[in-house]
């Protein structure tokens, strides 16, 4: 079972990055997948979340985020507009279904000029 994210990286204030969370060794299909991140010296953040079809911005990021995902491949997005250098954290995913809460290895984000 693995969830590896990609799509960080550093991009000025104003940008776009869409990071993409792959899963492996289990389905998504039926799983609560969100996005949470953990900025330099904070706390972790809940960012957003997709299960049965609804999905849940955090109202920091409400307008300009916004999240994706692809069961039959696999996949769970999150397509970050309008970037603010406040963005910049490390990013996971996070698969959930019963007794299962698994992590990926975290992206980061560097939004800087």
């Amino acid at each position: 079972v693995q969830l590896v994210e990609s799509g960080g990286g550093l991009v000025q204030p104003g940008g776009s990055l869409r990071l993409s969370c792959t899963a492996s060794g289990f389905s998504i299909e039926r799983y609560l997948m969100n996005w949470f991140r953990v900025p330099p010296g904070k706390e972790r953040e809940f960012v957003a979340r997709s299960v049965g079809g609804s999905t849940t911005i955090a109202d920091s990021v409400k307008g300009r985020f916004t999240i994706s995902r692809a069961d039959s491949e696999n996949m769970f997005y999150l397509h970050m507009d309008s970037l603010r250098p406040d963005d910049t954290a490390w990013y996971y995913c996070n698969a959930v279904r019963f007794s299962n809460d698994f992590w990926g290895q975290g992206t980061r984000v560097t939004v800087s000029s």
